[in-house]
């Protein structure tokens, strides 16, 4: 977990106001320059969208910032994105579906109690590209790569699909335009074959305006 940044968000709620949207979850979510992106595109929305995303975040980490990164905002409209570095975890755990289900239905409950009239839609994970050449060694693309599969991915998606209708959250696959014919994420839209330039999120909001 990074704690500067944690301590940023904790500074900035401090002047963020109550009841707009929010967005959360690891750097895919923080990476999204929805700032930039608010101000020269006419959205027409009557709220500010606050970005609390957190690079490296795994599920099991927002559950220990659910007050910087959620509560303290008072969302009337969250957009959770989080649980693809679970997908893609290396060392000796590694990756378990169980593990990240387990640990989001924990976020959903606790959003539930805590803000019952936030509109919760949880998001699908993008696809990722471990075909393309970005310039990776062998050794750290395998790494990046063992089990932050498309195959992985779909499966994960559909698993948080279900678990979105048990809440009452709304899921949404905002992906449309970001895959090629084989399923795998643009090349143009990567940095190295997961994380997103800004001509992605350009698509992903497009997709996303009318969740807005």
């Amino acid at each position: 977990m990074n704690h500067s940044k944690l301590n940023e968000y904790r500074m900035l709620n401090r002047h963020a106001k109550k009841g707009q949207i929010l967005f959360v979850g690891s750097s895919l979510m923080e990476g999204f320059p929805i700032y930039e992106m608010q101000l020269t595109l006419e959205l027409g929305l009557d709220r500010v969208i606050y970005n609390r995303g957190i690079g490296g975040t795994t599920t099991a980490d927002l559950l220990q910032s659910m007050d910087a990164c959620i509560f303290d905002l008072e969302p009337s409209k969250l957009f959770i994105n989080i649980g693809s570095n679970d997908i893609g975890a290396t060392g000796n755990e590694g990756y378990n579906k169980d593990t990240l289900l387990m640990n989001y239905n924990n976020i959903l409950d606790q959003i539930k109690a805590r803000l019952p009239l936030c509109e919760v839609f949880v998001m699908a994970y993008y696809p990722v590209n471990a075909q393309a050449d970005f310039g990776l060694n062998s050794s750290d693309k395998n790494s990046m790569f063992a089990t932050r599969t498309n195959a992985n991915i779909l499966e994960a998606n559909e698993a948080i699909e279900q678990l979105a209708k048990q809440h009452g959250s709304s899921f949404i696959n905002v992906n449309e335009g970001l895959a090629d014919e084989n399923g795998n994420l643009k090349p143009e839209f990567t940095v190295e074959g997961i994380h997103l330039w800004p001509n992605a999120y350009t698509v992903i909001l497009d997709n996303l305006k009318r969740y807005l």
